[in-house]
């Protein structure tokens, strides 16, 4: 297993980029980490911290990190991917707090050949669950040409 920067394996640049590290990952997922400081993006000062439902798009990227490092290894190119849709997201916090280093982890339950596939998501604190959900995305096997088919 190789360690990557985030910005190796995201297509995202900053300041999209929200994830500070991919830890690790293997055939079927991945473990990601984000430390909240008022320089987050979406920080929002009045609750010290960043919105819990921010915590989707962090599962996302973490399921393209951990998309990303597999490309990689194959010696093939990062590509971008799409959120199709979250089901069943449920926050047991209402704010990731300032000062917290959370973990994304994502485990692949679903791929099918057409780049569809579904994974099972948590963004925990320690052994607490902050937030998990179902995770929808697409990784068309040429983006380009499905962005502009789609326009």
């Amino acid at each position: 297993m190789n360690q990557y920067p985030i910005a190796d394996v995201l297509a995202h640049r900053p300041p999209m980029i929200l994830i500070d590290a991919l830890c690790d990952y293997h055939a079927e997922g991945g473990r990601c980490r984000v430390t909240i400081t008022e320089q987050s993006p979406f920080y929002d000062a009045s609750i010290n911290g960043v919105a819990s439902y921010i915590g989707s798009e962090y599962m996302a990227q973490s399921i393209a990190a951990y998309a990303g490092a597999l490309a990689l290894d194959n010696n093939l190119a990062v590509k971008i991917g799409f959120l199709l849709g979250t089901r069943k997201y449920e926050t047991f916090t209402p704010t990731f707090i300032v000062g917290q280093t959370i973990e994304i982890t994502v485990l692949q339950l679903f791929q099918e050949d057409t780049g569809l596939s579904v994974f099972d998501c948590k963004i925990a604190l320690g052994d607490d669950i902050l937030a998990q959900a179902k995770i929808n995305v697409f990784q068309p096997s040429e983006p380009e040409q499905f962005l502009k088919d789609s326009l």
